[in-house]
This record gives C-alpha cells, sequence and structure tokens, in this order.
C-alpha cells in the first residue's frame, strides 16, 4: 500500500517529497477557540526545497487556496480576513470567498480561486497543535484530502459531521478545478 500522505518535514528529511508535482496542507488552529485556517498549495516542476528557520522554502511556482473556520462567538466577524491579526488572516476579501454556515452557526470560508505565487514560497514550520502535511499524487489523493478536511473540520474545528463532509466535498471540489498543472498546455 503507497503512503498517501506524510508529515511535510518529516518527508523533507527522508528526501521523499515529490518535485515533479504535490499538494500541501497546512494547519493553523487558535489556542483559546475553534478559529482554525487552512492553506492548500499544489506545485510542480521544483527547482530546489531548502529549510529556513520559519520553515521550508520550495523554488516553484504554486498555487494557495485558504479555508477559514470561524466559530459563531468570534469577537472579530466583520473584519475581513485579510486585514486581521496576522495569526488569525487569510489573503482575501469577504467578496472572494464562498461561505458556508453549519449547524452550530460556525462560518466556513474558502477561496473561490487558488492565488498564484511566483518564483518561490515558503510553508512554515508547525508549532503547538498546527500541522503541514505533503499529499502525493495518487489516484484517490482528492479523496484522501477530502477525508483529511472532514475530520480536521470536526474534530479540531468543532463543525457538526454533516457539515464537515458537505464543505470538504466542496473544498476538494475547488481544489480540482482550480489547483492542478496543465502541462499539455502553453
Amino acid at each position: 500500500m503507497s503512503v498517501k500522505a506524510m508529515d511535510l518535514f518529516d518527508a523533507y528529511q527522508k528526501s521523499a517529497l515529490p518535485k515533479d508535482e504535490g499538494y500541501l496542507v497546512s494547519s493553523f488552529f487558535s489556542t483559546h477557540t475553534a478559529y482554525s485556517r487552512y492553506e492548500i498549495v499544489s506545485y510542480a516542476n521544483v527547482k530546489s526545497i531548502y529549510p529556513q528557520d520559519e520553515g521550508l522554502t520550495f523554488q516553484t511556482d504554486g498555487k494557495k487556496l485558504c479555508v477559514l473556520c470561524e466559530p459563531s462567538n468570534y469577537h472579530q466577524k466583520g473584519i475581513e480576513p485579510y486585514v486581521r491579526s496576522s495569526g488569525e488572516q487569510i489573503p482575501y476579501r469577504f467578496n472572494e470567498l464562498d461561505v458556508h454556515t453549519c449547524k452550530n452557526q460556525t462560518k466556513i470560508y474558502y477561496a473561490k480561486k487558488s492565488i498564484i505565487t511566483y518564483g518561490s514560497f515558503t510553508v512554515m514550520r508547525p508549532t503547538g497543535m498546527n500541522f503541514a502535511f505533503v499529499f502525493y499524487k495518487l489516484p484517490d489523493m482528492f479523496d484522501s484530502m477530502g477525508l483529511f478536511f472532514e475530520k480536521t473540520f470536526n474534530k479540531e474545528a468543532g463543525v457538526p459531521l454533516t457539515d464537515a463532509k458537505k464543505v470538504a466535498a466542496q473544498v476538494m471540489d475547488k481544489v480540482r478545478t482550480t489547483m492542478a498543472w496543465d502541462f499539455t498546455s502553453g
């Protein structure tokens, strides 16, 4: 059985990071609330990967899509996500996000389109209960990522399971349609 996903920094240490194409998922959880941020990055044709104090830098273009889980009691709901404090922000305005309001009034925001980062990008080293994974490009990769999101939305962000399943599927549809690398054109 093939490994479907691995901790990003373990994969780097074991020289097990794919250079041709891969998908990275990082999570950032609030220590005091269920406020959660996720960053999904797809990349292809890596020139080099090197460690820095704050994380791993990939010398290649990346496509980034963010997800934000905002509990109903979040105190700064009206503030655009891109201007929130650094530990709570994602690089989008409300009008650039799709939103799903859960049964428990948690709001899950996810980007309508991915953002392209040109030249290089850095994945931050996880601290506390945060994590960073690499998902390997296998036939069932999107199913594996969808299950990952379903479980973390439910367990870490406190999203009811029915909502977690629905939004995980929507996020995976967005990843499939906006983050793949098309090597046949241009």
